[in-house]
């Protein structure tokens, strides 16, 4: 810790009278490995480090990075950033974070074991998921992908304005992609585990999900047409979360490029739908002590009861929109900082996804979707994606589907989230996943269905 923070503070102690600097110092280890047919497919292993460095002075800001943390080149990396910021534009919102009296919460994020896992395990937990997933049924025909990857990081900024930041993670997840025969037919299905550790992944239920996804669609067929009450699958709900988040940017309000924009205070949701931003949940992924900024994280809620709270800042868009910044500054060493959504969840109902199908009664389970991000207008909220799932039928699962779409807009998915489940899954994302009963939402398979 006391390396990276000095780094930074010798560089930012050469700030001149009038100037603003600010230091990011990152490290870290990333692995990969894919297994296929029971050899390595992929491997890789990634260390990099390096530092950021950002001058604001006379209304300008320049930045320059350098991909190590070699001292001799430190002296570089600021001249060069004195010398972008001459050359750029006059912006009266320019400006570093400063500390806002908020104490950084300790979360249980690292894990010394991970950083010592060797090769050789790393290399069997993505062999070992492979095999699992061959012998969950003698109807899998092949495992596309079986993927282990984890990474080790640790950073620090430190500025002129006072903030001085640490924070480091670990992290690890398994994820798999398997195929499903029976006769001409053919269907695929996923299934993942993430971590702090190797001994939280849990193999077996990465497996079983895979397994369990790409067998029940076998022989799916195309729906009818119209509109049903659908259940979305925890991972489509995550999808859709990222989504709904990018818009809740104060970069995306300042651009036009929002359905909220000036919608706070409104509601814009079923009073049942509360979406919180909270990177100090350490179950969440992406869960950390500090945003990209150096301020400590906290929990913010986006949609309270389905009216629209807030939106997240940095401390440009903060600065620019009068308000202050809610710790969501995004960026490596290599960039100045963005503005997005860090941890995403929706608050939990109190039953699970088979409680939910009961109550439903007739509709149909959306368990994958394919071209979301390239279907949604985020200034509409139009949207339109390829799905598959399996039909509801009095209250449970029937028939497998395929080859369909979905279509509604995310204002009205929103207004009709009917129930949110228990099941709360983390995945390697910056959301989490849920169960979630959306209504009125329009399936276009085969024609002439009647609702």
């Amino acid at each position: 810790m006391s390396e990276l923070l000095d780094m930074a503070e010798r560089i930012v102690a050469q700030a001149r009278p009038g100037e603003q600097i600010e230091v990011v110092v990152g490290r870290s280890q990333s692995t990969e490995v894919r297994a296929y047919r029971g050899e390595v497919e992929q491997f890789a292993s990634a260390t990099s480090a390096g530092l950021g460095v950002r001058v604001v002075a006379d209304g300008r800001q320049g930045f320059a990075y350098a991909g190590t943390l070699d001292e001799d080149v430190t002296a570089e990396t600021l001249a060069e950033a004195r010398d972008n910021a001459t050359f750029a534009s006059e912006d009266e919102w320019l400006g570093l974070a400063e500390p806002d009296g908020v104490e950084a919460p300790v979360l249980d994020v690292y894990r010394d074991s991970l950083a010592s896992v060797s090769t050789a395990e790393r290399i069997e937990r993505a062999l070992e998921l492979e095999r699992m997933v061959r012998a969950a049924d003698t109807r899998i025909s092949a495992v596309e992908s079986a993927d282990y990857a984890d990474g080790v990081s640790e950073g620090a900024v430190v500025s002129s304005t006072g903030i001085r930041a640490y924070s480091r993670e670990t992290s690890c997840y398994v994820s798999v992609h398997c195929v499903a025969t029976d006769g001409d037919d053919t269907q695929t299905g996923y299934g993942f585990s993430v971590g702090r550790s190797l001994d939280e992944l849990d193999l077996d239920r990465a497996a079983a999900d895979a397994a369990r996804r790409a067998t029940r669609l076998l022989g799916a067929t195309k729906p009818a047409s119209g509109r049903v009450t659908v259940v979305l699958d925890p991972y489509v709900t995550a999808q859709f979360l990222s989504i709904i988040g990018s818009t809740l940017s104060g970069e995306a309000v300042i651009k036009g490029r929002s359905l909220f924009v000036d919608r706070l205070g409104e509601e814009v949701a079923d009073g049942g739908f509360t979406l919180v931003d909270d990177a100090t949940n350490p179950l969440a992924y992406s869960a950390s002590e500090t945003d990209g900024e150096g301020l400590a994280s906290r929990r913010n809620v986006l949609i309270e009861d389905g009216v629209l709270r807030r939106f997240v800042h940095n401390a440009y868009t903060a600065r620019r929109t009068g308000t202050s910044s809610t710790a969501n500054a995004v960026r490596g060493f290599s960039s100045t900082p963005g503005v997005g959504c860090r941890a995403l969840s929706l608050a939990p109902g109190t039953r699970l996804q088979p409680e939910l199908l009961a109550a439903v009664g007739d509709g149909v389970l959306i368990s994958s979707v394919s071209g979301l991000h390239s279907g949604v207008n985020p200034v509409s909220g139009d949207f339109s994606a390829g799905a598959e799932g399996l039909r509801i039928a009095g209250g449970e699962l029937a028939e497998p589907l395929r080859e369909f779409t979905i279509a509604s807009t995310l204002q009205r998915m929103m207004a009709e989230a009917g129930e949110v489940g228990a099941d709360v899954e983390w995945l390697p994302m910056r959301a989490a996943g849920v169960s979630l009963v959306v209504g009125d939402v329009t399936v276009s398979g085969l024609s002439g269905l009647s609702g």
